[in-house]
């Protein structure tokens, strides 16, 4: 007999295993195991005739939440079920978080153990941790649990009630969430102010100035900018109103225009220089606290471009992994294991100037920051440098990233001067400013927004000569600069991640999978790291605006954020709560009763958009043109990828006559005579040769290369572009044929084999898909493929060695279900009580035989993606992918139908934002 320890994850359950006597049986759950329906499929038959059981919550009876064991999770709880069986002792091992807390509860709730039970918390994965967390165990903190139980029901009812509503006047599909809709609010707020932005123009001076002696050929060069004239402030951005693009009321300055600041830089060219004041102000800077999830994803995002989401993928890898804490955290404390190691760390690597002098504490400033008892830090009670741990790419650089916040926090302060230096032509004032590191301080380890702390210092030193008042400085150039005021900067990830911990919205915890949603769901685009919102995001945003205000006011939503916290610490009663926010006076379901009849469609679905004469309507396939001319109404398509920052009145006008007049032509073929055509479509612009007639509805196409703007477009281009695919030739080795083409994803070229199957590789530039030759192409079709979205093949956990017969490597890689090897198609799981470090070239060899001889290759899983391949014993992680989207499409396919017959509310659950 042993105890059983459940966790949620195969790799959690791997390392851990490690730290734990071989009594212990360490098995996961793979997530949540139980959860409110997530289609009218998965509502039990017993209560589907019940109106609130397409809600999941019977609000008739306390709120009571209709949990479902979902069908990819009964296999799971069956197998834990059946090691409990064998176990005298269980132990709930789930992370530390409310979600880790709410796991652990609905394990017990389903398991119903007859052992005794132990709750084990941990926030890092080490020997010493894990061994410590054994001998601390606790109860189920059931507070902790009704908090987070409060929370999925009060997103179940947002969502499930306001989603259904917006499908009524919006569109089919649309969602709203409490903390989604919030967000998707600020996106739009801040286009608006853009459009509503008018830009200011404005010029001044710049010199180059040397000091006088001796003035040397670029010697103690500085700049100056001209910031005053006859005592006068010159107009720079700041002075500027966003709204009139002219200077703000009342401001006293003098705003120079292109003649006016070229006039000034004639009268004083050429005229002496004097310097009438110097400035030396001592700044002491220090060190930034240790990372909570939020600031990680902010400086991942910052430093490493990576989103919200891969952040925290990233994060939660390292961490199951024994590398670093536990990663959802609002705390910034450090244990003094971890205050020691870090300081042992600097007085090592830096030396003992480099360390503060008193070990630096940290305190959370955050009413609800008890999510974890510590700061985002490299794991153990000595830390590993990145280099010893043996990770590459992304892990290294965010592992990286860690460490040297964790060690930074506990250096110097970081003492700079930073100089001001005054000179005078005429009456002309210029400043020029500078700024010395008098001792770096833990920039030597850490500058935010900088991968190299080292050339960072340097970046960041701007040095003036040494200068004094009544110098004389020389002239070297002098020149007249114009500038333009800039709109407000749209949100990035980080800052959006900011802007909502700042507001009190919504847990950062959540931040990644609510702007994971934004983006999948069509509420906003991701374009060079900044967030666009769609034509769809303003009609929500807008409905909401009126009829709801309070839903996606942040000052509501961080109130009620505060009140689930206060449920978490005993404070206020979840029952109260959730019944006057749903059915009171003002209530959510009173609201929307109240409100559906007021809500005209026609309106709901229209986006006004300053300076745009037409309407611009939300409808069943996208955003479209709405416009009364001569002719009567005229409607045209508006392009998927343009947004509401794109629409101008030029474009607007363009694709109106586009529908009005046809498409613009751009000349005649030279081989056929047929015109051919610019047009702008759903998908974005494109050519086409010939009209659409009777005779031929659908003439050749060809879209225009991602980043073309259709008015560059030249005829030899749009000939080029009609005769993909190019056929470059056959393949030497197969004799099938090599073509180039435009697809999705942007130009590639194809070895297609017909039934045996087509291999594909990206066109990169400087290669062109209208140039690449044969050559060229095989050469692409040679090299190895790599997965989409990802820089390199996966890395190897060990390399094995050859195989005798076809000397591919075999190597034992990290999968979803655990560790596998792989030798062509073929992918074979380890056992669960396998040791990588201990498994050989010939165990791999029987194992793969073993897999190959019971049809385990890629193609027979492909050919056996059924319902009986979903409810196969096969652990591999192969088979269960193919298993997983077998369930998946049935259950989607199921959904759909459902919803056909009985239009129900239930379905709303795929576009209902999750726990927030």
């Amino acid at each position: 007999m042993s105890t059983l320890v459940i966790v949620e994850s195969p790799t959690k359950a791997r390392t851990i295993r490690n730290f734990l006597p071989s009594t212990y049986r360490v098995e996961a759950s793979m997530g949540h195991v139980r959860d409110l329906p997530s289609s009218a499929e998965e509502i039990p038959e017993a209560v589907k005739g019940e109106k609130w059981a397409q809600l999941g919550v019977n609000v008739e009876a306390d709120f009571e939440p209709l949990y479902v064991i979902p069908k990819d999770k009964k296999k799971i709880v069956k197998e834990l079920k059946d090691a409990l069986k064998e176990a005298t002792e269980l132990i709930l091992a789930t992370d530390e978080d409310r979600e880790g807390e709410s796991i652990s509860w609905h394990l017990l709730q389903i398991l119903k153990p007859k052992v005794p039970i132990k709750r084990m918390v941990f926030h890092e994965i080490t020997r010493e941790a894990i061994r410590d967390a054994l001998t601390h165990c606790r109860d189920i903190d059931n507070r902790v649990v009704q908090a987070q139980e409060t929370r999925r029901i009060l997103d179940r009812l947002v969502g499930y009630t306001l989603s259904p509503l917006l499908w009524k006047k919006i569109a089919w599909g649309l969602s709203a969430g409490r903390v989604q809709s919030v967000a998707v609010r600020l996106l739009v707020r801040r286009e608006r102010e853009r459009r509503a932005f008018r830009q200011g123009s404005y010029w001044d001076l710049k010199a180059t100035l040397t000091p006088p002696n001796p003035p040397g050929k670029g010697l103690g060069e500085f700049d100056a900018k001209l910031v005053t004239v006859a005592n006068v402030k010159v107009a720079n951005g700041s002075d500027f109103d966003e709204n009139t693009g002219q200077i703000i009321v009342g401001r006293r300055v003098l705003l120079l225009n292109e003649e006016q600041a070229r006039a000034l830089l004639e009268r004083i060219q050429n005229k002496p220089w004097t310097v009438t004041n110097i400035e030396e102000r001592p700044v002491t800077r220090k060190p930034s606290p240790p990372f909570t999830t939020s600031t990680l994803q902010q400086e991942a995002n910052r430093k490493l471009r990576l989103g919200a989401r891969e952040t925290m993928r990233i994060a939660q890898s390292l961490y199951e992994r024994g590398f670093i804490t536990y990663m959802r955290t609002d705390s910034v404390h450090l244990s003094e294991q971890a205050i020691v190691a870090a300081r042992n760390c600097v007085q090592e690597l830096y030396g003992s100037e480099y360390l503060s002098p008193q070990p630096r504490k940290y305190a959370t400033k955050s009413k609800g920051a008890q999510e974890a008892h510590e700061a985002i830090r490299p794991a153990g009670s000595t830390f590993r440098t990145p280099q010893q741990t043996g990770l590459d790419g992304v892990d290294f650089r965010l592992y990286d990233l860690i460490w040297k916040r964790t060690v930074a926090s506990q250096m110097a302060d970081s003492r700079q001067t930073h100089v001001t230096v005054l000179t005078l032509v005429e009456d002309a004032g210029f400043r020029s400013s500078g700024k010395r590191i008098d001792f770096p301080g833990f920039l030597r380890a850490y500058v935010e927004g900088s991968d190299d702390p080292d050339a960072a210092l340097e970046d960041q030193e701007v040095i003036l000569p040494p200068l004094k008042v009544g110098d004389k400085p020389n002239c070297k150039e002098l020149e007249a600069v114009g500038h333009e005021t800039q709109p407000p900067a749209r949100f990035t990830e980080a800052s959006l991640v900011k802007t909502l911990e700042s507001e009190g919205v919504g847990r950062p915890s959540t931040y990644a999978s609510i702007i994971g949603t934004i983006v999948d769901r069509g509420y906003a685009k991701l374009v060079t790291n900044a967030l666009i919102p769609t034509f769809t995001a303003f009609a929500v945003t807008t409905l909401l605006e009126t009829h709801f205000p309070d839903l996606v006011d942040t000052g509501f939503t961080s109130r009620m954020e505060q009140t689930l916290d206060e449920i978490a610490t005993g404070e206020a009663k979840w029952l109260p709560y959730l019944d006057k926010f749903y059915r009171g006076e003002t209530g959510l379901q009173t609201q929307v009763k109240e409100q559906e009849s007021q809500i005209d469609a026609k309106v709901a679905r229209t986006v006004v958009l300053e300076n745009i004469s037409a309407k611009v309507c939300i409808g069943k396939y996208g955003a479209y043109l709405e416009a009364e001319r001569e002719e009567g109404q005229v409607k045209a398509s508006i392009p998927q990828d343009l947004t509401p920052a794109d629409l101008d009145p030029e474009q607007v006008e363009f694709l109106l006559k586009q529908k009005t007049e046809g498409p613009e032509k751009l000349g005649l073929h030279p081989e056929t005579g047929e015109p051919i055509f610019v047009l702008i479509g759903s998908y974005g612009p494109y050519v086409q040769l010939g009209e659409v007639s009777e005779t031929n509805k659908k003439p050749k196409r060809g879209s225009l290369p991602k980043g073309t703007d259709k008015d560059s477009v030249t005829m030899e281009m749009a000939v080029a572009l009609l005769t993909l695919p190019r056929l470059l030739g056959t393949h030497p080795d197969t004799g099938a044929k090599v073509q180039a083409n435009l697809g999705m994803y942007g130009p590639y070229v194809v070895h297609d084999q017909g039934k045996v199957g087509k291999d594909y590789r990206s066109i990169k530039p400087p290669d062109d898909v209208l140039t690449i030759a044969l050559d060229r192409a095989l050469e692409l079709l040679s090299q190895p493929k790599t997965a989409r979205g990802r820089s390199k093949s996966a890395t190897p956990l060990k390399e094995l060695g050859a195989h005798p017969e076809s000397g591919e490597l075999i190597n034992v890689y990290d999968g979803r279900y655990g560790p596998y090897v792989k030798h062509g198609d073929i992918n074979a799981s380890l056992a669960k009580d396998e040791s990588v470090e201990n498994f050989t070239l010939q165990k791999a060899l029987d194992l793969l035989a073993a897999k190959e001889a019971a049809g385990g290759g890629k193609s027979s899983s492909k050919s056996k993606k059924s319902t009986k391949t979903a409810a196969a014993k096969s652990e591999t992680a192969t088979e269960k992918t193919a298993a997983k989207k077998t369930t998946a499409k049935k259950t989607a396919t199921a959904a759909k139908k459902t919803t056909t017959k009985k239009a129900g509310t239930a379905t709303a659950t795929k576009k209902e934002t999750k726990s927030s």
